[in-house]
């Protein structure tokens, strides 16, 4: 028997090596590229509260520039430098919308609408979160609103002006109808933003007027779904407990910002803010409280998908974001 040497060995791979490379077609052909996908697919994430089932569904998120003003009461640079360590996008804010759909299992109830359509290709999605989250928008039975700014009214109707949730009744706040629908209040408030908001507010309810129920803080506007006093940011602004069982759930609306600068800072004065001195009282009450009874929050302009706790960190909070489940 011939002996089998690794001299043997090596000149034997070398040919078959060199007779491969000479045959035509003796490799295998490779692969196409995959296309890049562009897009994120929608965004929606669901919990549970007690016996409700609550679905964040994101009405998309934009980068913005921090303007000159932005905080009324801390020098840009500060700003500037807050955002950047929260790895934002240098010299911009990066904000997310994110409505809630709470099914209670007898009602099926939508808090805030976000842009509605038209807005710019980030926004205004919340109309395609929904159907990919399995939501009839016509299924709808209450939207409950927080607060009457643009980014949480102008989804109630859809680009041709119909209603975007037919079958909803809706329900704003008493005290912000009353500010935001007076005619005398739209000739006073000439500055940029608060004329701009006027106008959204006509643009979505002039039509409506006889058919929106105005609800009071301290009342359930909704089966296990309560409001709270919330104002400053704007004069009726109203934060929403959601309880089911011993479990709750607070839609903190926009008592809080974006929550890297002003839940770490809740004394600092956003330029959106009606009444900046009470919104920061507003803002301290509120996470005092959900600080100390580690109530899980949900904000409308935190990070996607927007749930978390509060925990009192030096002179301010943290937000401790929750887990990722993939069950109910």
């Amino acid at each position: 028997m011939t002996a089998l040497t690794r001299r043997r060995l090596l000149a034997g791979a070398s040919a078959a090596g060199a007779a491969l490379a000479l045959t035509p077609f003796a490799t295998t052909s490779s692969q196409a590229a995959a296309p890049l996908a562009g897009k994120q697919a929608p965004s929606f994430y669901r919990s549970k509260v007690g016996d409700f089932e609550v679905t964040v569904v994101s009405d998309g998120a934009r980068v913005a520039p921090i303007p000159d003003g932005y905080v009324r009461n801390v020098p840009k640079e500060q700003v500037l430098a807050a955002a950047e360590a929260a790895f934002n996008p240098k010299g911009s804010l990066f904000a997310p919308f994110n409505p809630v759909v709470v099914n209670t299992g007898s009602k099926l109830v939508l808090l805030d609408t976000g842009f509605g359509a038209g807005i710019g290709p980030t926004v205004g999605l919340l109309q395609s979160t929904m159907a990919a989250a399995g939501i009839d928008p016509k299924a709808i039975d209450i939207v409950v609103i927080s607060h009457m700014h643009g980014d949480h009214i102008l989804g109630l109707k859809n680009a041709d002006g119909s209603l975007a949730f037919p079958n909803a009744e809706i329900k704003v706040p008493a005290n912000d109808w009353a500010f935001w629908m007076n005619d005398d209040n739209m000739a006073k408030y000439q500055d940029p933003f608060n004329k701009v908001q006027m106008g959204f507010n006509r643009k979505i309810f002039s039509d409506l007027k006889d058919k929106v129920t105005r609800y009071e803080a301290g009342k359930e506007v909704a089966p296990g779904i309560t409001a709270i006093d919330a104002s400053g940011h704007t004069p009726g602004q109203c934060a929403l407990v959601i309880a089911s069982g011993s479990s709750r759930l607070l839609f903190q609306a926009d008592v809080t910002n974006v929550p890297d600068l002003f839940l770490r800072n809740p004394d600092w004065h956003v330029m959106f803010d009606h009444e900046p001195e009470k919104a920061a009282a507003t803002r301290r009450r509120i996470h005092d409280m959900a600080a100390a009874e580690k109530l899980l929050v949900t904000g409308y302009h935190y990070p996607f998908p927007s749930l978390g706790y509060s925990e009192k960190a030096g002179s301010g909070y943290r937000l401790i974001p929750v887990a990722w489940s993939p069950v109910i």
